[in-house]
């Protein structure tokens, strides 16, 4: 037993000496290296405010058909959903009545002005009489007054005809306004009865239409304060967008006719009224809509990329900022608004500052950095039209890629320790 142990002796000794050597190599490695960081450097730009505020489309006209006098439906003259032009005829009503009063309005004109004649020859008549006292004074008053009885018989008579007439015309339903018409609610033969509550159709033009927004009290006081401190300039007759429905912009911008001047005291709201070409029709009446319009205009804006900025369990934001000593500092910062895939910074950041936007897995507050790459350049919906939705789907593959970009560069310490274990042969044979 003791020859054994003193034969196992010398190996024990190689062994050791091949660990130590092992273990001197690795601290003759050095300082772990620098992780790498992507940074984008903030400047200042003039950047457009906007607001999205949702509203409903409403026809820039609407009218709603009734019959003015009653009687059986006749016929319908129209294509239910089709368009009609101002004028154009909707309903017939059965007009049998109305034209036997017209026509005896007219017969009752004839006789009037048959008196009349009679009346003013017998005036003139009287009135060469009386001159060579062949008739008395008397019998010439009586036929200049028979003569004006006679002339206000036939206006009375013309005026009957007239009304009569209106009412034959009423007769024939006409289309108010140019547009589309909807569906009607009564069929030949159905029986209206004249300003009758229920209408017969509407008709409603479509082009241009109007959309209707509600903005809360709050942000136009927000708005009011900073065009007052300065910090906004004016959009004035800055086009507007119309998002549809499903996200996607609609082909004719609009314009801001007016805003309501009065607050709804049961939503805190007001309303604006915007004005859109439809010349396709392809916003309808009553549509759920968003519109984006300029609020105002900042000259000095500072925006950081949205994968830059940090959101804790409380809500507080933050950002990790490379100083000038290669340092990384966090900084509690504050932010409003997303810009295209960038957030609009309040405080908490100035320009020239470097906020990482790659490599954020890899760092912590204090921690030396070496920055190897600029992020490009912010991209505006100016230039490039991203959505809300396109920025939060950018930045998630953003840090997508951090973490991708983590797990492929893990701690240097345990780099090297992986290394140094899995290398004991060149140490022991040195």
């Amino acid at each position: 037993m003791t020859t054994t142990l003193r034969r196992a002796r010398p190996m024990f000794a190689l062994l050791a000496a091949a660990v130590l050597a092992a273990c001197g190599g690795g601290q003759q490695g050095g300082e772990p290296p620098k992780p790498a960081v992507t940074v984008a450097t903030l400047e200042t730009r003039p950047v457009t405010i906007t607001r999205e505020l949702p509203g409903r489309t409403n026809a820039w006209l609407v009218a709603e058909v009734r019959p003015q006098v009653s009687g059986i439906v006749a016929r319908r003259l129209f294509t239910e959903g089709g368009m009609v032009k101002a004028g154009e005829p909707l309903y017939q009503i059965d007009d049998a009545s109305y034209r036997a009063a017209a026509n005896s309005a007219r017969a009752q004109l004839k006789r009037a002005e048959a008196t009349l004649v009679a009346a003013r020859l017998t005036a003139k008549r009287t009135a060469d009489l009386v001159e060579v006292n062949a008739v008395s004074k008397q019998d010439h008053d009586n036929a200049t007054a028979a003569l004006g009885q006679a002339e206000a018989d036939v206006a009375a008579a013309r005026a009957a005809l007239d009304a009569a007439n209106v009412t034959l015309g009423y007769a024939r339903i006409t289309s108010p306004i140019s547009g589309r018409i909807g569906k009607s609610s009564v069929t030949q033969g159905a029986l209206v009865t004249a300003n009758q509550g229920a209408a017969l159709a509407t008709v409603q033009q479509l082009d241009p239409i109007y959309v209707d927004l509600t903005q809360s009290s709050t942000e136009l006081l927000d708005l009011r304060r900073a065009f007052a401190d300065g910090r906004l300039e004016s959009t004035e007759g800055m086009p507007v967008t119309i998002l549809m429905e499903d996200g996607s912009a609609f082909t004719h911008p609009g314009s801001l006719k007016f805003s309501e001047v009065a607050v709804d005291p049961s939503t805190g709201s007001f309303s604006l009224r915007v004005e859109v070409p439809n010349p396709d029709h392809v916003l309808m009446p009553g549509m759920y809509v968003r519109a984006k319009l300029g609020a105002g205009v900042r000259r000095d804006a500072l925006l950081v990329p949205q994968q830059g900025v940090a959101r804790d369990p409380k809500g507080n934001t933050s950002a990790m900022v490379v100083n000038a000593e290669g340092v990384v500092e966090q900084r509690p910062v504050v932010v409003s608004q997303t810009i295209g895939d960038q957030w609009l910074v309040e405080s908490g950041l100035a320009a020239g500052d470097r906020v990482v936007v790659e490599g954020l897995q890899k760092i912590a507050p204090g921690a030396a950095v070496e920055v190897t790459a600029e992020a490009p350049a912010p991209r505006l919906p100016a230039a490039a039209g991203a959505s809300p939705g396109a920025a939060a789907s950018a930045a998630s593959a953003d840090n997508a890629a951090d973490a991708a970009d983590a797990a492929d560069a893990a701690d240097p310490a345990v780099n090297d320790a992986a290394d140094a274990a899995t290398a004991p042969a060149p140490a022991a044979q040195e």
